[in-house]
């Protein structure tokens, strides 16, 4: 060993002497095999550790030589921050590495007497169940100090029991495991211990089972998981166990909010003001973790920033303090002089706080007392003197404890009335008298008078930020007449009213929404809670997996009985992500066929989620039906799916539109279902139909989900709510009109099982080509298209006056969707490509691609198609009908009925002879 290093080592820590003077041999020999001044990799960590331990059976000799290798390793780390040999992260990330392996080793040293007494822990999947164990606070974020303990928090997958001659559950199994970890690494020896353990992160704390499933601990977290949890849950990080990946994955959208979270302010300022009581009370200003200036309040910093901003900024997710500053800085959230002043800072404490736990491998972070130990400690820092120390320390934390202050502060309610006078005059220079009189009844109203002082304070104080965004509307008395009732429906939630203090961004977006959609206006004033969403939107369309992973979350928390609660958040899931849609077509200007898209993936989601909580309903009551093939339904195959027909198998929803769907099922209908109350499989299939009709149509506070049309099954409102695939087959093959063969056109399976599904895809497709005469199939076509004209078109005195109805009349939508459903049921008998889709732009396509129509036809009819249904979707936020000005729409109306004329109609009349 190198002498001056040596002598560092040794004046840095009491408690380095005494592990040289037990260990001596073997810290020369790990010198000359590992130089203490060369750091270890994490393989290398766990290489130690193997060798230790290996071959090693006796529980005593285990404790004892993992207790002595820990003593080796923190001589060598010790040495390492007193001679300035290694850094602040590598350090941290070297005792956190060690911390894993002795973790590891701990879990794979107790399984095999558990085993042995009760056999392998077996889910009901069938699995065989491993211990998840992961690590929380620094060890989570692998920033372990010197002398730090471990927080941890034991799951496991799938409840089960074992398969032993002693048999246990799995929870019970998994306690026992983690019991026999913790002993292996907290008990106190003669040797010492390896770390101490603190399991009280877990849910419920101290007092709670030690072990917790995946399920029961989503459950909490979505159920009972509160902010400080979430803060917590930063940090976690799964250190062994198989499936902990995918648990991590469920808790992320508990502590990640999808968008920035301004719901977090609240919290983080109960939690800023605990801190702040704290430092108070305990007069702990000489702990450089916990007092003013501290460690811990960079941290807390750090992980606001995350907490508020994480969901929206995946780059903020990283677990490490430092990385998450740099990140913060990246994306403008801190000035880069303060991103410098606070990394300076947490790297100073940390190399503080090392050397103070050096001194006897204490877990303490306060400043030492007595004047031989703070000589010692700071000449290790490279100070000669205590005050020559403070002089730098105390700057530091001075700055920290500034940034620390400053962070979400309380807003100020004491906005002076000269300036909202002021706006109010500009303001009162735009609007009418009508509008002048609403805001004078609204301040000089009953329902002001009876608000809460502090209500009435918020108020007046969000009134000057909303006059600002009004002012700078195109139409500002617009955007006010629609706001207004708004504003009354959520000022007795005040907290709505701070969300958009502190958010200038989203109330900027409000005042534009409401100028474009009264739609979008009524939905937030009937709605309220739908606030939370759009206080926190992106304004980007929804993914289809973020879509169902936020139905999943939202209906785990909630039990089958508890209707009420779930068409709750059917209609509310439905509310709020059409409303995300609505905001993004209107703010980002989103393409049509995206947005579509986006509705009718909101819609697909809400009806597998309802077929699902159908038939578990029945299920639970009645027990599972038995398929046709003699096979006993399950969760996964349910021998029955839901067939969208119209807008929502052509894919192209609209705001408004209703869900035309057609209930398939492929059960036994004679056979009874396995449960104590048992019903035929008619009856279960007829239950489940008239259960998701329940689900989706009851009007309830929060409305309907959707409004239902089942209308297109077999025999339409005559015929039963379900039916089997063999009759629906027969139908169609024999009974069913040429219309009904037309509206087949657009259908599709999107819910439901997936082997019935497929067998229904290939049902349509050999239907749909079935050779006809062309001839007939124009004259159907022409038959039921005129029927339509004739009830839901414009009458002969609004087309005189120039009006134009854009979907009915002729050249509009309707038009361009008998065309492509008329190619399709005339030409797919010898061109059967053309039945594979069921969205009018992608049979158009197909059809110039199979020569059924040329190209520039084609592209002719897809852009009028897409032209009309954009307007439309801007008539529908607008609240408007769907009556225009025709002489806006001649062009296009004259390109559709041309094609109308040479594709199916010859004799059709002329536009100006209408």
């Amino acid at each position: 060993m190198n002498h001056d290093q040596l002598q560092k080592t040794l004046h840095a820590s009491q408690y380095a002497e005494q592990v040289l003077a037990q260990y001596a041999e073997q810290l020369q020999q790990d010198d000359q095999d590992h130089p203490f001044h060369q750091t270890l990799s994490s393989a290398e960590i766990f290489a130690y550790v193997e060798q230790t331990l290996a071959g090693i059976e006796d529980e005593i000799q285990w404790m004892r030589q993992l207790r002595i290798l820990r003593a080796r390793l923190m001589f060598r780390w010790i040495w390492q921050d007193a001679n300035q040999q290694t850094t602040v992260p590598q350090l941290t990330r070297e005792l956190s590495d060690f911390a894993d392996a002795c973790i590891c080793a701990a879990k794979a040293f107790a399984l095999p007497a558990l085993l042995a007494k009760y056999g392998e822990p077996m889910g009901y999947d069938g699995q065989v169940q491993d211990l998840i164990v992961i690590g929380m606070g620094k060890l989570g974020a692998q920033e372990l100090n010197l002398s730090s303990d471990i927080d941890l928090i034991f799951a496991f997958d799938e409840q089960g029991e074992t398969n032993g001659r002693k048999c246990i559950e799995v929870q019970q199994f998994c306690i026992l495991w983690g019991q026999k970890l913790i002993y292996l690494l907290d008990h106190m020896t003669a040797e010492g211990f390896v770390f101490r353990v603190d399991m009280r992160l877990r849910p419920w704390g101290d007092g709670s089972a030690l072990a917790i499933s995946h399920v029961a601990l989503e459950k909490y977290l979505i159920q009972h998981g509160r902010e400080w949890e979430r803060y917590a849950w930063i940090k976690a990080r799964v250190i062994t166990g198989e499936k902990g990946d995918s648990l991590m994955e469920m808790t992320r959208p508990f502590v990640f909010r999808r968008y920035v979270d301004y719901s977090a302010f609240e919290a983080m300022r109960e939690m800023k003001q605990m801190i702040e009581r704290e430092v108070a009370r305990r007069n702990i200003h000489d702990d450089i973790k916990l007092g003013a200036g501290g460690i811990r309040e960079i941290e807390f910093i750090v992980q606001v920033f995350q907490l508020i901003h994480g969901g929206s900024k995946l780059e903020l997710q990283d677990r490490t303090c430092l990385t998450s500053l740099e990140h913060i800085g990246a994306v403008g959230l801190l000035e880069p002089h303060v991103v410098s002043d606070l990394e300076d800072a947490y790297l100073f404490l940390r190399r503080v706080e090392h050397a103070i736990q050096a001194l006897n491998d204490q877990q303490t972070q306060a400043l030492p007392v007595e004047p031989a130990l703070r000589q010692r400690m700071v000449e290790t820092l490279g100070y000669a003197t205590w005050d020559e120390f403070l002089d730098v320390l105390n700057p530091k934390r001075d700055k920290v404890s500034l940034q620390f202050k400053n962070l979400i502060r309380e807003n100020e309610f004491d906005q002076h009335d000269a300036d909202s006078t002021e706006l109010e005059q500009r303001l009162f220079a735009v609007l009418d008298d009508d509008a002048q009189n609403l805001i004078h009844e609204f301040w000089h109203g009953h329902a002001i008078k009876k608000l809460p002082a502090k209500a009435v304070e918020r108020l007046k104080a969000f009134w000057p930020p909303l006059i600002a965004a009004i002012l700078q509307a195109e139409q500002p008395q617009v955007a006010l007449l629609r706001l207004m009732p708004l504003i009354e429906s959520v000022m007795r939630r005040t907290v709505y009213l701070v969300m958009l203090i502190e958010n200038k961004g989203a109330l900027q977006r409000l005042v534009k929404m409401a100028e474009v959609s009264p739609w979008i206006c009524e939905e937030l004033t009937h709605y309220p809670v739908l606030l939370d969403e759009f206080l926190s939107m992106d304004f980007e369309l929804p993914r289809r997996a973020d879509l169902e992973a936020s139905m999943r979350y939202q209906l785990l928390r909630i039990e089958l009985d508890q209707v009420e609660d779930l068409m709750r958040v059917l209609r509310l899931f439905k509310k709020s992500h059409v409303l995300a849609v609505a905001a993004s077509d209107v703010l980002a200007e989103s393409p049509l066929m995206k947005v579509s898209d986006a509705l009718t993936d909101i819609a697909e989601v809400c009806v597998e989620a309802t077929l699902h909580l159908a038939y578990e309903i029945v299920a639970q009551k009645h027990g599972y039906p038995v398929t046709q093939d003699g096979q006993r339904c399950s969760i996964d195959q349910k021998g029955f799916i839901v067939i969208g027909y119209g807008k929502l198998g052509g894919i192209e929803l609209g705001y408004g539109s209703d869900l035309d769907l057609v209930f398939i099922h492929y059960l036994d209908e004679q056979a009874d279902t396995d449960g104590r109350k048992s019903i035929s499989g008619f009856e279960f299939a007829l239950r489940v139909a008239q259960k998701f009709m329940s689900l989706m149509t009851t009007q309830t506070l929060d409305g309907r989900a959707y409004e239902i049309d089942t209308r297109l099954r077999p025999s339409g409102e005559a015929g039963v709510l379900v039916t089997s695939l063999k009759a629906y087959e027969q139908y169609q093959m024999k009974s069913a009109w040429l219309w009904e063969h037309q509206a087949l056109v657009r259908a599709r399976s999107i819910a439901g099982d997936l082997g019935l599904r497929q067998q229904f895809e290939q049902l349509r497709c050999e239907i749909l080509t079935q050779k006809r005469d062309e001839g007939e199939v124009q004259t159907e076509v022409l038959k039921m298209r005129q029927k339509m004209k004739d009830h839901l078109g414009s009458s002969k005195e609004q087309k005189k006056d120039g009006i134009f109805h854009l979907k009915q009349d002729a050249g509009g939508i309707v038009d361009i969707e008998f065309m492509a459903q008329y190619m399709v049921l005339a030409w797919s008998g010898t061109k059967p490509d053309l039945a594979h889709f069921s969205d009018n732009v992608r049979i158009l396509e197909d059809a110039a691609r199979l020569d059924c129509l040329p190209s520039q036809d084609a592209q002719a009819l897809i852009q009028a198609y897409l032209s009309e249904r954009a307007e439309s979707h801007r008539l529908a936020l607008a609240n408007k009908n769907m009556q225009v000005q025709a002489a806006q729409w001649r062009d296009t109306r004259e390109i559709v009925c041309k094609l109308w004329q040479r594709l199916i109609d010859p004799s059709a009349q002329a536009l100006d002879s209408e």
